[in-house]
């Protein structure tokens, strides 16, 4: 414990002299030098370097412990968006309670600064057992349990035990400053919150950067906890190793041991437990399977030659993206009426997963395909697997298309390029409307030709189809609502309601068919626009207000 000077009722300011020496009556504390060489009060514990260096030591410690636990908070976040859908809710959820509960955890570390190397050992430990196996274990409760309620409560579990450990580390740490150089507590606490706030800026930085595409969820968590395990020995087991008797050291270095052994134990079978719950969570054999920085990529379906033959089904974050056996019948209802009915030399695709781009390719008018798509790994898909390459035509190697790797929304806001035909093939319920508002329409308008088509997706028949049709209007076009034809229930799914597009154009567009190309499985024109009769005969009046970025 810090050794208060006889009769000082108060502590001195920064900048306050020194106090005079003790008068010569008074008791004083014969004085020794520590392990580094350090001279310091009798009882003060000794440590393993003087003064400045093991303070710049236990700086570095909360630097460190600060990243990981940043850490793991985002991992808990991204894994509330990809298990649980809705991320906006899961990252509220999960920042609240963790903010909680570290509060929670600073109150009662206060029980633990008696000794506060053991107690600051023991909680890294316990912190990077936790957060290091986090994303692994509710990975697989999700894949295994399959129950929503279940993973949320483990979600919310998680978040409050990390949060409680991350947040008894402070306290922890500015006791073991003072116990090395007792100084003001606000030049301390200024100093041990630099470190803290600077470490949770490289944390908040490699999890995008360096750990989520380089190993993925389960693997930089893991690392992660090894990396917090190590940095609690240090300064425990070391610095400050005068402070636990023989027998405690020797228990905390046989912990560490077993926390890193467990680590590496989860680290060498993740990949054998990821295959076995993509197994029992998307069924059929996974033909290829990646973390981007963006989005979980599994590709499933049965290798050539099996009767009867799985189709290929691409799930994004778990979500059913594409299914090979009835995809035909959205992509052919999104692309075609858009290429018909105009100029289609220069046409913009946003949305790279190849299939909406195979039926542009089929118009032999098309001379000039851009895709625009933020992920790399999606639209290198058909590089990768000789089964999705066909599904999709061979699209990309066609001459005529040229990738881009960027946003598309902010692709759209900086480019000068004007287009024929633009195609949105955007996932909207990943970015949570983002793809159907006014600003997106807005943009996407602005970078049509005088006589250009956008074609969006319209979603369910029902309010948003509707909120579409308003934020189009809003963004000075004319839209026309129609439906493909209705997915049959099979391998894909059960049956459901044919999903609505949207045709666009500065003047109401027209439905029709290019008899130039080659007639498709699904669509005609009479069909199309029967369609497109009903869906207007229930169209409210007036149109439900247009989603907006900052709006409901």
């Amino acid at each position: 414990m810090i050794n208060h000077p006889v009769g000082r009722s108060a502590q001195p300011g920064p900048d306050a002299p020194a106090p005079p020496p003790a008068a010569e009556s008074r008791p004083t504390a014969t004085r020794t030098a520590g392990l580094g060489g350090a001279i310091r009060a009798a009882g003060a514990i000794p440590l393993a370097l003087p003064a400045r260096p093991a303070r710049i030591l236990v700086l570095l410690a909360a630097f460190v412990c600060a990243a990981c636990g940043l850490v793991y908070e985002l991992e808990l976040v991204a894994l509330g968006g990809y298990l649980l859908g809705d991320s906006v809710t899961q990252t509220s959820v999960v920042l609240s309670v963790m903010v909680f509960a570290m509060g929670i955890g600073s109150l009662l570390a206060k029980g633990l600064t008696r000794r506060p190397a053991t107690s600051f050992a023991l909680v890294e430990y316990a912190l990077s057992l936790t957060g290091g196996l986090s994303a692994l274990a509710l990975y697989c409760g999700w894949a295994w349990l399959r129950q929503p309620h279940a993973t949320l409560v483990a979600l919310v579990a998680a978040t409050v035990l990390i949060g409680l450990l991350i947040g008894a580390e402070i306290p922890l740490l500015m006791t073991l400053i003072q116990r090395i150089r007792r100084e003001h507590a606000g030049r301390a606490v200024a100093d041990l919150f630099a470190a803290d706030y600077v470490g949770a800026l490289i944390g908040g930085l490699a999890f995008p950067f360096v750990l989520l595409p380089a190993l993925g969820q389960a693997a930089g968590a893991l690392v992660t906890g090894a990396v917090n395990a190590v940095a609690g020995a240090v300064v425990v087991l070391w610095l400050f190793r005068a402070e636990p008797t023989r027998r405690a050291r020797l228990l905390l270095w046989t912990g560490c041991g077993l926390v890193l052994a467990v680590l590496g134990l989860a680290a060498a079978c993740t990949g054998a437990i990821e295959r076995a719950a993509r197994h029992a969570l998307y069924g059929g054999p996974i033909r290829y399977a990646a973390q981007s920085r963006y989005q979980e990529i599994v590709l499933t379906g049965g290798p050539a030659g099996v009767l009867p033959p799985d189709p290929l089904k691409l799930f994004l974050d778990g979500r059913l993206a594409v299914c090979g056996a009835d995809e035909y019948r959205e992509h052919e209802a999104l692309v075609r009426p858009a290429l018909a009915g105009g100029p289609s030399d220069r046409v913009l695709v946003l949305g790279g997963d190849g299939l909406a781009l195979r039926e542009v390719l089929r118009h032999p008018a098309v001379r000039s395909v851009l895709v625009v798509e933020r992920d790399p790994a999606l639209s290198a898909l058909a590089r990768r697997d000789d089964a999705y390459d066909a599904l999709t035509e061979h699209a990309w190697d066609d001459p005529r298309v040229r990738l881009v790797t960027a946003e598309p929304m902010g692709w759209l806001r900086e480019t000068p390029d004007q287009f024929d035909v633009i195609v949105s093939d955007l996932d909207d319920e990943a970015a949570h409307g983002k793809y159907r508002s006014r600003e997106f329409y807005g943009l996407a308008a602005r970078r049509l030709a005088t006589d250009g088509r956008l074609a969006v997706r319209g979603g369910a028949p029902d309010g948003v189809l509707w909120s579409s049709e308003a934020g189009l209007a809003a963004a000075g076009l004319d839209a026309v609502p129609y439906q493909g034809v209705a997915p049959a229930a099979d391998d894909c799914g059960p049956a459901g309601p044919a999903p609505a597009f949207l045709l666009a154009a500065h003047d109401a567009p027209a439905l029709a068919l290019d008899p130039a190309a080659p007639a498709p499985r699904s669509l005609t024109v009479d069909g199309l626009r029967g369609t497109a009769a009903r869906l207007s005969a229930h169209r409210p009046s007036p149109l439900p207000p247009p989603h907006s970025l900052i709006g409901p």
